[in-house]
């Protein structure tokens, strides 16, 4: 069995990966309203993040106030997609055989009938 990316697979670190993948570039005070986190926390898992090189960080001072950025980097996206095959193989994605579907859709069947059967006897019982 293939081991899943310990950084990865803390869920709020998982969170802000995909929101990044996504996003593209988030500051601070995005991640933290959309991922609905406290500073500290956030501030904890991003450090850790881009310890691993899975994100980047950027000072912004275009605007009136300096304002971080950050952005998965190659490896975090890599890093990212690993993880979520891991995940995949782990996971019964497909559907059932084809001989598992056929025994419980019989089984279903039988059980309706049966149901349907007691519903009718009781319906149309001479006892009644």
């Amino acid at each position: 069995m293939e081991a899943l990316d310990p950084i990865l697979h803390q869920p709020l670190r998982t969170q802000l990966a995909a929101f990044l993948a996504g996003a593209g570039e988030a500051t601070f005070a995005e991640l933290k309203r959309q991922l609905d986190v406290s500073d500290g926390n956030l501030d904890s898992h991003l450090k850790k993040m881009i310890a691993a090189d899975y994100v980047a960080l950027r000072k912004d001072d275009s605007a009136a106030r300096v304002q971080t950025c950050y952005a998965l980097t190659k490896t975090g996206r890599a890093a990212l997609h690993s993880y979520i095959l891991a995940l995949q193989k782990l996971l019964p994605l497909a559907s059932p055989a084809p001989s598992v579907a056929k025994r419980r859709g019989a089984k279903l069947q039988r059980s309706e009938e049966r149901r349907v059967g007691k519903e009718c006897r009781s319906r149309w019982s001479p006892y009644h």
